[in-house]
């Protein structure tokens, strides 16, 4: 009678690609928080898209590459909900924000980065440190309990975001950035409790005595 093999072991080139990846990104996103709280606390939310608007846009596109590697299969994330928050946060860095740079004056374009920063610092410092074979108990317990606050504040944020967008498209009657802004807020209304669920049901997995899934 054949035995089920386990999972196959994780090259040393994946995990080093990987530690390397998550590594960067996590500092990357260091320099988001630390940037927005800094000017946020000593020059207020406009002086806030300046300082870190630009580092924010290319930080989120290398985000970008966790659609490749789902689709690759070098990571077991889900590709509908990574594709779901990656796309929904491209239509603000480089469309909302990007075409209409006024509305990042707005606090919560502030509050927006930094519930983005303090849950990607999370996640890829816990990935890295698993991957490098060190278990962050406390990193694990933010990473899948933080989204109960970290993500009604990020989501209406975003949301508040694209309609002050939307607004200044509707104003110029710039008839297809306002259609496409509006077809993005949609989006929100099944995405978002989607990936709500998404993580409630990892937080269930992991916290709650289930099988550690990682990266």
């Amino acid at each position: 009678m054949a035995t089920k093999s386990g999972p196959k072991p994780m090259s040393s080139v994946k995990r080093t690609y990987l530690i390397a990846y998550n590594a960067l990104s996590a500092a990357l996103w260091s320099v988001v928080l630390i940037r927005t709280a800094q000017t946020l606390t000593t020059a207020g939310p406009e002086a806030v898209y300046p300082a870190v608007g630009e580092w924010t846009k290319w930080t989120q596109t290398l985000a970008g590459l966790e659609i490749v590697h789902s689709v690759l299969g070098v990571v077991r994330a889900p590709l509908m909900t990574t594709l779901m928050q990656v796309s929904s946060r491209f239509a603000l860095v480089w469309g909302a924000v990007h075409f209409y740079p006024s509305v990042a004056a707005s606090p919560a374009y502030s509050s927006m980065l930094l519930a983005w920063s303090i849950t990607e610092v999370i996640r890829y410092a816990f990935f890295a440190l698993t991957l490098s074979g060190i278990e962050p108990a406390v990193l694990q317990w933010f990473r899948y309990s933080g989204f109960y606050v970290l993500y009604p504040v990020g989501i209406s944020s975003e949301l508040w975001e694209l309609f002050l967008a939307f607004s200044l498209a509707r104003k110029e009657q710039d008839v297809p950035k306002w259609a496409v802004i509006a077809v993005v807020m949609a989006t929100y209304l099944p995405g978002a409790p989607k990936l709500y669920g998404h993580m409630m049901r990892q937080r269930r997995k992991v916290l709650g005595g289930g099988a550690k899934k990682t990266q």
